[in-house]
């Protein structure tokens, strides 16, 4: 059982390419990165409710690059990752309401601002993957003389793989091997031999690792990420 100083720290990595999910939506309307997101906000949510030491962050991922989607430069909570979770007059969790509107305002902010050349649908995720990586080696080193951090990343893949990333995948899969941080993903297209060979690498994955949800309907996506990622 988990100590109550022990912080677990689950950091989303969600491919938001703006090329592939257009495509996606031209495809199935209901199946739209609004939905994706909404998805990602339940598991989020989830996570951080189910303790006080809990803590988040979503990373943006797409064809130019990635961003923090929270915590943000914006964000003006007490920590990064934030961990009161205290509840207000209306019921809610009152970081857990700021979280989402954030991540909401920022995802706008980056999709008005991408500007899409070409019909590449190439997500940039080997260096989303290492900002996440970093992230928690900063959090790591903030830590309090006997505190300690349980970290892993959940990854939501949308567009195909890029062969052109393989070396820099790889680096990146070797240093969350190293540091024993778990990297869960959601393959939400076709199958991807970046994340299945994470598998065969890191010993710390799991069965669940590199999953292809094939579900028909996003009115389940987010019981799938609780039900299926939330641990």
């Amino acid at each position: 059982m988990a100590s109550e100083d022990e912080i677990n720290l689950l950091v989303i990595v969600v491919d938001v390419n703006p090329i592939w999910w257009g495509q996606q939506a031209q495809r199935d309307p209901q199946f739209t990165l609004s939905k994706c997101m909404d998805a990602v906000m339940v598991m989020g949510n989830a996570h951080m409710a189910m303790a006080r030491t809990n803590k988040l962050a979503v990373i943006a991922s797409h064809c130019q690059g990635s961003h923090f989607l929270y915590p943000s430069k914006s964000w003006s909570g007490e920590d990064g990752g934030g961990n009161d979770v205290s509840s207000s007059g209306d019921g809610k969790y009152e970081l857990l309401s700021a979280a989402n509107n954030l991540i909401v305002e920022e995802i706008r902010n980056i999709m008005s601002k991408i500007e899409v050349t070409g019909n590449s649908t190439d997500t940039l995720l080997a260096g989303s993957l290492a900002k996440a990586l970093c992230y928690i080696h900063r959090l790591t080193k903030e830590l309090e003389v006997g505190q300690e951090i349980k970290s892993r990343i959940l990854v939501v893949k949308a567009a195909e793989d890029c062969a052109l990333q393989y070396m820099n995948f790889m680096n990146v899969i070797f240093a969350a091997q190293k540091q024993n941080i778990l990297i869960d993903a959601c393959v939400l297209d076709s199958d991807s031999g970046l994340l299945q060979q994470d598998c065969l690498q890191n010993p710390a994955t799991t069965d669940s690792q590199a999953q292809k949800e094939e579900t028909e309907t996003t009115n389940v996506m987010g019981d799938f990420f609780v039900f299926v990622f939330l641990y």
